[in-house]
């Protein structure tokens, strides 16, 4: 029987007003890759942040029992001193900064005087092959792709001596091919003895990289499935996620679609600081009332950059092309043109652009259309609360009050990124 490496029992943890996990229990074997899965606002991430020493003991109730020791991590060095270390989805790199520079930002070789400039270099470079990324370790992080940003992350870690290793949402942001290659590597690092934990969305990389799978639900432990005892399909596994058979994952709709509403015809963007480089090159669709058109294509394709600059021209220089809404031309050169002529973006970068994180849910929620709940520029605080209120029932958003700051209510952050522009 495999050593049992970590044990997280019992683990409940509460925010203010909502219980986000209630009486979980993980195990995890020496050598294994064990997936967690769960809808959006499960608990997954919350459980990791407690094993890493980000929500420190004493904050949460439980024990965490690793390698045999009851442990109680006060922070992330922490944990990471016992051989434990989490990759976040938003990846913590500074874009200015080299890749060694990166890999060992707090964990510097050299003296206490003196930062040894030659093993350093050396020593990423030694990663960097292991994680197969073929790049020099002088250069610029904001240089490299995504992917590759990805694998630095994974390097850093192994440059920490990292016995269990912790991903969420690896692969989210990656191609195919660079997911697959991840997924491979992490396949390669378990023959050499490595644990891994990853949290993932993306049920079909699950099933092909995971040992086990635990199911998290609303803050709680449903199940732990093992490759090669139970199955692991995809059904099988949302079953488990939602609590019920799922007989139709796509169930039909009624359709009611109507005329064209909006229209881009010759949309061309170029690069904001290479002038020379076209970003968005001739595009034009349509989207007609009461439809959903979806935009796909891989990372760097142009997707978030075409949204932008359609919403108030807040991405890119030198725009060319129309924009017509109801067979009218418009005319949109600010994200306040675009908000008037009813169009909303949601970003997908949330805590960056998507919200103010100080301020409150109420305040993010009527930030971008203020008009809708003032006279005479001045704010109806009690318009502003029912309009919160509103909308924090449709969106099922959890969070004791609207008053809660934006950045204490993790779910909110996770599902609604820009509500101010929906409200009319």
């Amino acid at each position: 029987m495999a050593k049992i490496l970590l044990e997280m029992r019992d683990i409940t943890k509460t925010f203010p007003g909502v219980k986000a996990l209630s009486n979980v229990n993980l195990q995890v074997e020496e050598g294994e890759i064990h997936a967690l899965v769960g809808e959006n606002g499960a608990g997954k991430s919350t459980l990791m942040n407690v094993l890493s020493g980000i929500y420190p003991y004493g904050t949460y109730e439980g024990d965490i029992v690793y390698d045999g020791e009851v442990c109680k991590f006060n922070k992330i060095k922490d944990s990471e001193a016992k051989g434990i270390v989490i990759i976040h989805q938003e990846l913590a790199l500074v874009p200015y900064m080299t890749i060694a520079e990166n890999m060992f930002l707090g964990n510097e070789r050299g003296s206490k005087y003196r930062i040894d400039w030659n093993e350093t270099n050396d020593l990423a470079a030694q990663y960097l092959e292991m994680v197969g990324l073929n790049e020099a370790p002088q250069v610029l992080i904001k240089d490299i792709g995504v992917g590759k940003q990805q694998l630095v992350e994974i390097a850093k870690a192994m440059a920490k001596s990292a016995r269990l290793l912790i991903l969420d949402e690896p692969t989210a942001s990656l191609n195919e091919e660079d997911s697959r290659s991840l997924l491979d590597l992490l396949l390669k690092f378990k023959k050499e003895g490595l644990t891994s934990i990853i949290i993932s969305h993306k049920l079909n990389e699950v099933s092909y990289v995971a040992d086990k799978i635990t199911v998290i639900r609303d803050g709680c432990t449903i199940e732990t499935l093992t490759k090669g005892v139970d199955d692991i399909s995809e059904n099988r596994i949302i079953k488990g996620m939602v609590g019920r058979e799922i007989e139709d994952r796509f169930p039909k709709r009624e359709k009611h679609i109507g005329d064209i509403k909006m229209e881009v015809r010759n949309w061309t963007v170029h690069h904001p600081v290479n002038f020379e480089r076209k970003v968005v090159d001739d595009v034009s669709i349509n989207v007609r009332k009461g439809e959903i058109i979806g935009i796909s294509g891989l990372m760097g394709a142009g997707r978030t950059e075409l949204a932008m600059s359609i919403f108030g021209k807040c991405y890119g220089e030198n725009i060319s092309g129309q924009i017509l809404i109801d067979g009218k031309e418009v005319h949109m050169n600010s994200v306040k043109e675009a908000i008037k002529h009813k169009l909303a973006y949601v970003t997908e970068d949330r805590k960056g652009n998507g919200l103010i994180l100080s301020n409150s849910i109420k305040i993010n929620n009527s930030l971008a259309n203020l008009k809708a709940i003032s006279k005479h520029s001045v704010i109806n605080r009690d318009e502003e609360y029912a309009a919160a209120i509103d909308y924090k029932e449709k969106l099922a958003i959890k969070c004791p009050t609207v008053e809660q700051q934006a950045v204490t209510c993790r779910r909110y952050c996770l599902q609604n990124g820009c509500l101010p522009n929906l409200i009319y």
